[in-house]
């Protein structure tokens, strides 16, 4: 065979193997794409993963990353939202709940401004002053509340506020249950600052009442040292009373379609809810009723009912109409009561800040000086509960079911000289004798005691001193970490 023919049989066997081989390498090619059949087997098993939930942590993180949700008012915002006290911002929290005390609340006011959040208890939310606990008595934790006095830090003095708008007992422990409010206070201003706001009801009523804010401001320093001294003065003038608006001026609301507050317990009044009055000829007289003169309040000629249909009118006895006497069914107390009370406030404050080694070694000292004033006052003081009968008498029986005692007023026995009457309304065990007694008398020192004066006066001082710094020097990972020594003193 020659050498053509050879290659000649060569390129056929390579055609052929061609020819051949080609459709086979493409039907496995599409053999191999059509997915494999399904193997019934067992299923894979599942992983149970233990679930963490995170409610709290002291692990530092970035500035914008925070384990709670925080609002912060700086004085711009502040301003803004015309807040111009701690009442106002008290009031304008939205976090803030339930019974409150505040500069506005004559009646139970203590004259503190206390934070409510939630409306847990004033004391389950945690003030804190540049993120610290402060001494317990440098906010006047006095008050009816328990809860700190935040109108012991005014605005003047302060750089910004942050309010934790979630519980954080998990961090800061058991008083922080509502919430957590930190006043960061100003230690770096420079320059003078002479400040002062004014304001007056202007409503041409039968009193007014101004309120005024002053404050100075001053700072100085270098890029290591800081220096700032504030002083602010604040008062509320004169105030305002219930009688001085007519919306306020009397207990009785029904001519608004409320109800009548007034109170029971004034003199010559007898009796539960309702009861009886001296007629008016003879309120506050020397020599009547005679003493002994009738059996009970209901057949006596000197005593009244008011009437059935609620409208002010008086019967005696006998049937016979005693006109109205303005508020002689019941006590008006609303004249006597100031709806927004008087009161002032004084508070020093300086700080002091000097970096000793470039942010690694801080010295600084600061300190609060604060007194405020609140001038609140009620009526005279009435006789209530019965100190003779009752739970808490001396006999310790329960008031009768019927008849006209009841907790209020006292019981006066019949052998009294005074009492007018000569059948008791039930008897009390006195020494193991039986004494008919008349019970449900009312009384109110009108003429003896004069309206009670309510005055709260605070003296609050905070003085904090110590060294801080930063431990990045020691190695990256420490350059989020910071140490602090502080010796705090307050009262």
């Amino acid at each position: 065979m020659t050498k053509n023919a050879l290659k000649t049989f060569r390129f056929v066997r390579l055609a052929l193997m061609a020819s051949v081989g080609f459709p086979f390498i493409l039907a496995s090619n599409a053999f191999a794409q059509l997915p494999a059949p399904a193997v019934p087997g067992e299923p894979a098993p599942s992983a149970e993963v233990e679930r963490v939930v995170v409610t709290g942590s002291n692990i530092p993180t970035a500035e914008e990353t925070g384990p709670n949700p925080v609002d912060t008012y700086r004085p711009q915002d502040i301003e803004k939202l015309g807040i111009r006290n701690a009442t106002d911002l008290q009031e304008f929290v939205p976090q803030e709940a339930g019974g409150t005390v505040n500069l506005n609340i004559g009646n139970g006011g203590d004259g503190t401004v206390q934070f409510n959040l939630r409306g847990i208890l004033p004391k389950e939310t945690l003030i804190l002053i540049d993120g610290k606990r402060v001494a317990y008595g440098s906010l006047s934790v006095s008050g009816f509340s328990g809860g700190p006095d935040i109108n012991l830090i005014p605005f003047s003095m302060v750089d910004h506020v942050d309010i934790l708008k979630d519980g954080a007992s998990a961090v800061y422990g058991s008083d922080a249950i509502a919430g957590v409010v930190n006043f960061f206070l100003v230690h770096k201003f420079r320059g003078l600052e002479i400040g002062g706001t004014y304001g007056n009801t202007n409503l041409g009523a039968s009193n007014e009442m101004g309120e005024w804010e002053a404050w100075i401001k001053a700072g100085t320093g270098d890029d290591k040292t800081d220096i700032v001294v504030i002083a602010d003065f604040w008062e509320r003038t004169g105030g305002v009373f219930s009688r001085d608006r007519d919306i306020s001026s009397n207990g009785d609301f029904r001519r608004f379609g409320g109800f009548d507050a007034r109170s029971g317990n004034f003199p010559g009044h007898y009796g539960g809810s309702g009861g009886r009055r001296l007629v008016p000829s003879l309120f506050f007289s020397a020599n009547t009723p005679p003493p002994h003169s009738a059996p009970n309040a209901f057949t006596s000629p000197f005593y009244v009912a008011p009437s059935a249909l609620g409208i002010g009118d008086h019967f005696s006895h006998t049937g016979t109409r005693v006109p109205p006497d303005g508020n002689f069914l019941a006590f008006n107390f609303a004249a006597f009561t100031p709806a927004l009370p008087p009161g002032d406030r004084q508070v020093y404050y300086g700080s002091f800040t000097r970096d000793l080694c470039d942010k690694y070694l801080t010295v600084f000292a600061d300190f609060k000086y604060a007194r405020s004033f609140f001038d609140s006052s009620l009526a005279a003081v009435p006789f209530t509960p019965d100190p003779f009968h009752g739970v808490n008498g001396i006999d310790g029986t329960p008031f009768p079911a019927v008849g006209p005692s009841g907790p209020f007023g006292i019981s006066v026995p019949i052998q009294n000289a005074f009492n007018p009457f000569t059948v008791g309304d039930t008897t009390i065990v006195i020494n193991g004798n039986p004494v008919p007694i008349t019970t449900g008398v009312r009384f109110r020192g009108l003429n003896d005691t004069g309206p009670r004066s309510e005055k709260f006066t605070y003296w609050d001082q905070l003085f904090d001193v110590g060294l801080r710094g930063e431990m990045g020097w020691i190695a990256d990972y420490f350059k989020t970490w910071y140490w602090h020594a502080l010796q705090s003193h307050g009262n």
